[in-house]
């Protein structure tokens, strides 16, 4: 089983991505809703906390691409999520996963089954 924490600034799409993992067999260990929240939860799991993250581009104001770094250095998996273009993401996340918004049952199993982690 899967254990992913989300960060999505949108309570109600977090909820509905909520809903898809679980119907995936997933766990979701925390979904933060802002950046300083999701800091937080990631201090608190920690690099063993998680298995995979789903990071929402932007959140409010704020880009989540410090958060993404330090998830990367932890060496887990990101999976991207956002309603802009793809391409707009930095090189440095060239490899990551990304779900393009509103989030669709299909497009999450196989941006989760894709990945190379422990299920």
């Amino acid at each position: 089983m899967r254990r992913v924490l989300i960060v999505e600034d949108e309570v109600l799409i977090g909820m509905v991505l909520e809903d898809i993992l679980d119907m995936l067999g997933c766990t979701v260990v925390g979904n933060a809703t802002s950046f300083d929240e999701a800091s937080s939860l990631l201090d608190s799991l920690g690099a063993t906390g998680f298995d995979v993250a789903i990071l929402d581009v932007n959140l409010g104001a704020d880009p989540v691409y410090p958060l993404a770094d330090r998830i990367a250095v932890l060496g887990l998996p990101i999976i991207f999520a956002t309603g802009s273009h793809p391409d707009t993401l930095p090189d440095r996340f060239a490899t990551c996963g990304v779900l393009e918004k509103p989030y669709a049952f299909a497009a999450v199993e196989t941006a989760i089954d894709g990945l190379a982690i422990a299920a």
